[in-house]
């Protein structure tokens, strides 16, 4: 039997003589995390948060539960290409797991995470608020990674068929891409990489060719995922258009033709991937397929970045999450595990390791609420919305999907040798996180992309005005504002020098882009402490002195000492 003792802490920890792996099943993963509550109700509208506060509940309890046990059955069974029927006759199918399927009804359906951007949902008599749908993204994260993809590039497509595409095609799918039901639901993706052309959209040699009111595309596209989606985005250049970005355009490409039948498309093969093992991805040959312009000729980069900022966001978002589970493996493993005589959590060593892995997690937590509010206030016609929008969504996609990497791989650390093993969720959370650097833009690209918002837009310093004003209006201690001020400038006017550089300043984007993720994160992080009672404040303003001292002040690599190490501790070991 377990029982359980007072670490030196604080805490309540399990004492486990049999040597059993603590183990996360049944906790609550909102209830679990006091940072997210507190968080959302300077976010969301009192009564939208009451509204919602049952589903962040459930959805919660299906994380420590149901959610997670069926995210590894689909892990463990991923999905099969039939490219024939038992009658010989070319019609592909996938096969997916049930457990699969089971998680689509879950997010499409009970959660309704890709239509609640577009429609009232959850109870609320209005699209819910972006805070709380990337909330939702950010606990669902905690258990299954791979099926938000699909969800995420749902919800995105839409949004960017509602902006750039013909009334008629927007009302002929619009009901089924907010459906809640699989049988009349429709998913969404975009298909967009060739071998040739990743990163670089320019080279994109997919043909667009006109026919009748609608077009015809012929090529092959490299990567994508959610394979059999009812509908696609997809960049191809029309026939006689300029080389270049300049002369591709953006198409919908539907899978089942409206007058009946498949469209003439063909899944090659699916991807052997390392992670998002759940959700299919693979290759596709275009063999003259049916698809409708969207927008204008020649701006489908412009249109399709309106579905890959989305996507961008999203990933973020699910590393977060990421993260966010992998701190609470790793200390519920330090809480009920003993070594030499001592329990873990008691170990100095142990504790600094835990608060290293804590701590980007937080900042990504702040940074993507953020982001999300941004992202509302550009929706409502808000330059500043726009303007904190264009550069917090590549630096929160850059510094924290990378962060994730690092803090999932700490975390198998942190649980020893059985952490290696597939039958736990570390190497499924480990896996997963490489994928976030990747997806929708390297980390060179969305590094680039951050000093091209400072260049076109002057974002930058958008930002920093926003969150100077923020830690005035919230009375961050005078002290520590001044710090912060400091450093905001610094980092602000890195980033200029480096935009005005040119390619010269483009060597320094990676480097510059941290600094201003880091620096913003310490702001939004002692606001947030300077408003939020109790200890929840007490709480975000170490980690913002923490991300002061460990990410932003050089240190003697030699000197073991840190000025709030001790106090950090004792309030943040929780």
């Amino acid at each position: 039997m377990t029982r359980t003792a007072t670490d030196s802490v604080g805490l309540r920890s399990p004492v486990n003589p049999e040597g059993w792996q603590p183990d996360t099943n049944g906790i609550n993963a909102y209830r679990d995390d006091e940072a997210l509550q507190q968080l959302l109700a300077l976010y969301l509208p009192a009564s939208d948060l009451a509204t919602l506060r049952p589903t962040f509940e459930s959805l919660g309890d299906l994380i420590g539960g149901r959610l997670d046990q069926l995210a590894h059955s689909a892990d463990r069974n991923p999905p099969t290409l039939h490219p024939r029927d038992r009658q010989g006759r070319d019609r592909q199918w996938i096969e997916k797991h049930p457990a699969y399927t089971e998680m689509e009804r879950i997010g499409y359906g009970e959660f309704a995470m890709a239509a609640m951007s577009h429609r009232p949902a959850l109870g609320l008599n209005h699209p819910v608020p972006h805070a709380a749908k990337y909330a939702i993204q950010y606990l669902f994260a905690q258990a299954e990674f791979g099926l938000l993809c699909p969800i995420s590039m749902t919800d995105a497509l839409t949004r960017t068929i509602r902006h750039f595409a013909d009334p008629a095609l927007v009302e002929r799918y619009l009901p089924g891409l907010t459906a809640d039901d699989l049988e009349h639901q429709i998913q969404g993706a975009m298909f967009m990489t060739e071998r040739a052309a990743g990163s670089d959209v320019g080279a994109t040699i997919t043909r667009a060719v006109p026919n009748g009111n609608a077009w015809r595309l012929h090529g092959d596209k490299w990567f994508c995922s959610n394979t059999d989606a009812g509908l696609a985005l997809v960049l191809a250049r029309p026939e006689g258009a300029p080389s270049g970005i300049k002369g591709v355009s953006l198409f919908l490409l539907p899978r089942d033709l409206p007058e009946g039948g498949r469209n003439a498309y063909r899944i090659v093969r699916l991807k052997d991937k390392l992670g998002t093992r759940s959700m299919p991805s693979g290759e596709i040959t275009l063999e003259g397929a049916l698809a409708w312009m969207v927008g204008e000729p020649g701006q489908g980069f412009v249109q399709m970045a309106e579905m890959i900022n989305q996507s961008r966001l999203s990933n973020a978002v699910r590393s977060a999450g990421m993260m966010r589970r992998a701190w609470r493996e790793a200390v519920t493993v330090a809480r009920g595990r003993s070594a030499f005589g001592r329990r873990l959590i008691d170990m100095p060593l142990q504790q600094r390791q835990l608060l290293k892995i804590l701590l980007p997690g937080e900042q990504a937590l702040s940074m993507v609420l953020y982001t999300a509010d941004a992202l509302s206030r550009a929706d409502s016609g808000d330059a500043e919305g726009k303007a904190l929008r264009r550069i917090l969504t590549p630096l929160v996609k850059f510094r924290v999907c990378r962060d994730a990497r690092k803090v999932t791989g700490d975390a198998m650390e942190a649980r020893g040798g059985v952490g290696y093993i597939e039958e736990w969720i570390e190497p499924r959370l480990l896996r997963d996180s490489h994928l976030g650097s990747i997806w929708e833009g390297t980390s060179n690209i969305v590094a680039l992309d951050v000093l091209r918002a400072a260049r076109k837009d002057s974002a930058h310093t958008a930002l920093g005005d926003a969150l100077r004003r923020r830690m005035t209006a919230t009375e961050v201690p005078a002290e520590l504002r001044k710090q912060l001020a400091e450093l905001l400038d610094r980092a602000v006017q890195a980033v200029d020098v480096a935009a005005v550089a040119g390619l010269d300043g483009d060597q320094h984007a990676r480097t510059v882009a941290s600094g201003l993720y880091h620096t913003a994160s310490a702001c939004l992080l002692a606001a947030e402490g300077s408003t939020l009672p109790g200890d929840g404040g007490s709480r975000r303003l170490l980690l913002a002195q923490l991300v002061i001292d460990h990410k932003l002040t050089p240190r003697d690599p030699l000197s073991p000492n840190d000025k709030c190490y001790s106090d950090a501790v004792a309030l943040l070991m929780r």
